[in-house]
């Protein structure tokens, strides 16, 4: 048989009834009626003189309750990021100047039931791509494109801004997914001699700045890099062996495979693509304006990844090796052209209409 106290934490409101039911079952007897029931005699009065359901137990006074804007505030970011707690308290730093304990967030999700934002996954766990404790900075970059004249990603006036003034159309990526740390550079064109130009020019970069051990460079089947050709592929990491150096093309459909590089396009549509573009009228403004962005994502803006901690891309670094210059993360923004042209062998297209 079910007790009281089951029925209770089932419903505070059906167990009062269920003691209202016995009380008149044993003709208003609250001795008898506490008997049967196993609870105290003051039980029985409550529910027969007071409300079915109980009454609030939060206090009338709090004085170290915080600030009721902080709260709101709080919660309006909670909702509207579906952050937790820790990464929630450094952007209410980051974004506001605010300084909350992360203990304190905690307590005001918890308060104001800001629904959290779940992995979507089979078994609702997360699955890292790497051992990010145990990677070494440098040992596995991804590779990416981004054609900026995307129709679903910036406002239309930036797009008609980059067309009438012919700013860079292409934004070459390789971000390191043990420190966050990316290398960037710019063209009017796409094609595999930018794709491993790049490459190229990153690992030197790398070397030059005593990073010895085997680097590892993936991306997609994108025909600026290898076009799903085995071919290609062996002949790029022929090129590479020399260097140290490996290049792999993840498996067609595996998009997630590149998520760190991916997910950075979004940071740039949202932070640099969708500002500053329309503030220049010329290529070398844009990629002044580029340097600046690459500058703030290596050492001001903090990741909260998975094993970054809200550290930024150089703090990572100098705590996976202090040995290593923070020079490194002061890579030069260029454009692609820009480095062909002093070969003295390109031929430029014509512009996009």
């Amino acid at each position: 048989m079910i007790t009281y106290h089951e029925i209770r934490q089932l419903s505070e409101r059906k167990a009062r009834e269920v003691i209202l039911t016995i009380l008149k079952k044993k003709r208003g007897n609250i001795s008898a009626t506490a008997r049967t029931l196993k609870i105290q005699r003051r039980t029985v009065r409550r529910a027969r003189d007071g409300l079915r359901e109980d009454l609030s137990r939060r206090p009338h006074n709090s004085p170290n309750k915080t600030e009721t804007f902080l709260e709101q505030l709080t919660v309006q970011e909670g909702r509207i990021t579906g952050y937790r707690y820790r990464r929630l308290a450094g952007l209410l730093y980051d974004k506001y100047g605010l300084t909350i304990a992360e203990e304190t967030v905690k307590a005001i999700l918890r308060r104001n039931a800001v629904p959290r934002k779940y992995v979507r996954t089979a078994n609702k766990r997360q699955r890292p791509l790497y051992d990010y404790e145990a990677l070494s900075p440098f040992a596995e970059m991804q590779l990416d494109t981004k054609h900026i004249l995307d129709l679903n990603a910036l406002p239309r006036e930036v797009y008609a801004h980059i067309l009438r003034y012919k700013l860079p159309l292409y934004e070459w990526n390789i971000i390191d997914a043990a420190t966050r740390i990316r290398f960037t550079a710019y063209s009017h064109e796409l094609s595999s001699t930018f794709g491993w130009l790049f490459i190229f020019i990153v690992i030197h970069w790398l070397r030059a700045h005593n990073i010895r051990h085997h680097i590892h460079i993936q991306a997609d089947n994108g025909s600026e890099f290898c076009s799903s050709s085995k071919q290609k592929e062996e002949t790029l990491n022929t090129l590479l062996k020399p260097m140290n150096a490996s290049f792999t093309s993840i498996p067609a459909g595996k998009k997630y495979l590149q998520g760190i590089v991916e997910n950075s396009h979004r940071h740039d549509d949202e932070q640099f693509l969708s500002i500053h573009p329309t503030r220049v009228r010329s290529t070398h403004g844009f990629i002044q304006k580029a340097q600046r962005w690459q500058d703030t994502w290596n050492t001001a803006r903090r990741s909260w990844g998975i094993g970054m901690n809200g550290l930024t891309p150089v703090s990572k670094l100098k705590q996976k090796d202090d040995l290593l210059s923070s020079h490194l993360v002061q890579f030069p923004v260029f454009l692609m052209e820009d480095i062909l042209k002093s070969t003295g062998s390109y031929v430029p297209t014509n512009y996009p209409k």
